[in-house]
């Protein structure tokens, strides 16, 4: 049976594709499952950043082997060619802490935005300045925080990496420092931003545009990545997939 490991950081960026999936949370990982005749896809999130990436692959793998992984999940943009809301597919991944290169063979795109970016992964959430200069460093199009780690363990086993990702950020967007919320751990504190926000009514504009895009691209991605398993739609059709729709 042929196993698909989806690997994001946080739950809302899989919604979309999860909505009627198997759910349980364990080991600090939340994982969903879509089960048919000759296969199953497992989603899987554990935080944010490649520690995290890395624990939710291992626990996806406890159940049996993976013949191909997936990155999914938000990004910020690093030039005004990607557009917030929309979803991209990685042509490669680059690690800003070593410099290492992933290429990503050509394939189907389906739904996806023509455009294939590199996708920079970050030890931080970029700011506008970092931004610019990841942008200038790697030549990338987007930055998120877990693509790399995936794509270095996917070599290590032999099996086939893909990245999609979506664009919750513009490149010209100011926004609070959110690393500051984020945990050892890779969890966002929610209540502590909601606090810091509460007080910063300057900043409600640009958070009010990142909840759209990110719902937006979230949806995409969703799209994009069923496009990407199951291009003519047979599995679904077999097995009764529920409509992304609702």
């Amino acid at each position: 049976m042929s196993r698909v490991a989806i690997i994001a950081a946080m739950a809302g960026e899989l919604e979309p594709l999860v909505r009627g999936w198997l759910y349980e949370r364990r080991d600090g990982v939340e994982l969903w499952r879509w089960k048919f005749a000759r296969g199953q896809w497992v989603a899987a999130c554990a935080g944010a950043g490649v520690n995290q990436a890395t624990k939710a692959l291992a626990e996806v793998e406890k159940d049996g082997d993976v013949g191909l992984v997936i990155s999914v999940g938000f990004a910020g943009a690093l030039s005004d060619e990607f557009e917030p809301g929309k979803a991209y597919r990685a042509s490669g991944v680059v690690d800003a802490r070593t410099g290492e290169r992933f290429p990503i063979e050509e394939g189907n795109k389906g739904s996806l935005a023509w455009t294939d970016p590199w996708v920079v992964t970050s030890p931080r959430i970029a700011d506008g300045a970092e931004k610019q200069r990841l942008a200038s460093a790697y030549g990338a199009g987007l930055v998120e925080m877990e693509a790399a780690a995936l794509a270095r363990l996917a070599a290590m086993r032999g099996i086939t990496f893909r990245c999609v990702k979506g664009v919750s950020d513009g490149f010209r967007d100011q926004l609070p420092d959110f690393n500051r919320f984020i945990g050892e751990n890779g969890q966002f504190r929610i209540a502590g931003f909601i606090l810091y926000a509460l007080i910063r009514p300057q900043c409600w504009p640009a958070l009010v545009r990142m909840r759209e895009n990110s719902r937006e691209a979230a949806e995409r991605m969703a799209e994009a990545l069923l496009d990407l398993l199951d291009e003519r739609g047979a599995i679904r059709k077999q097995n009764g997939y529920p409509d992304l729709k609702h």
